[in-house]
């Protein structure tokens, strides 16, 4: 069996796709869930909708102490840079947000990306990249402004809305200016 197979129906199988990353080691998970296509992305985003409310435990586990790493491996859905990180942690003293920034090889040249995520409703979080953390871990890349560099072209004026797939898997989808836009990426951590 793959992950491939979920897609063959008309209806994706939410609850069993679910059932069978859950049942995955780390590494299996995180192979499969980066091998999804760009259509395949699109259409899991859609039936994802409703089915298991993402949380901001889902990125960041409650457990976890502030500005300790939390590691998210991600494909998308663009033509090229398909694989990269998304990096999240708590900030100091709690709150109902977490930090993060985008780690991937050419991030010298796109700047990190750096982001707050919030609940943007029961079943979805958000991902801005309007606002930038005031702080971070010691040994996250410096904060940018998303204006800065080529990240203008990438994340600036962007927000991603997430829905929740399974215990460590989430699907996404990129918004500019309020308006969907036609990039869908797929974030597993282990």
């Amino acid at each position: 069996m793959s992950i491939h197979d979920f897609f063959a129906a008309r209806d994706v199988d939410v609850l069993g796709l679910a059932a069978y990353l859950d049942g995955l080691a780390g590494a299996r998970r995180i192979a499969e869930v980066r091998d999804l296509a760009a259509a395949e992305q699109a259409r899991l985003f859609d039936a994802a909708a409703g089915v298991r409310p993402a949380t901001l435990d889902d990125f960041v586990p409650a457990a976890e102490p502030p500005l300790r790493p939390v590691i998210h491996y991600g494909r998308n859905s663009l033509p090229l840079f398909r694989l990269f990180e998304k990096r999240f942690c708590r900030p100091e003293g709690g709150g109902a947000e977490l930090w993060g920034y985008n780690e991937q090889p050419w991030r010298t040249i796109t700047g990190p990306g750096y982001f707050v995520a919030r609940q943007a409703s029961d079943a979805e979080v958000v991902i801005d990249y309007c606002e930038v953390p005031p702080r971070k871990p010691g040994e996250w890349p410096a904060v940018l402004p998303n204006s800065a560099r080529l990240s203008r072209f990438i994340y600036y004026r962007t927000r991603d809305y997430m829905r929740g797939v399974s215990q460590h898997v989430t699907i996404g989808r990129a918004t500019r200016d309020g308006k969907p836009m036609d990039n869908w990426f797929v974030l597993c951590r282990i």
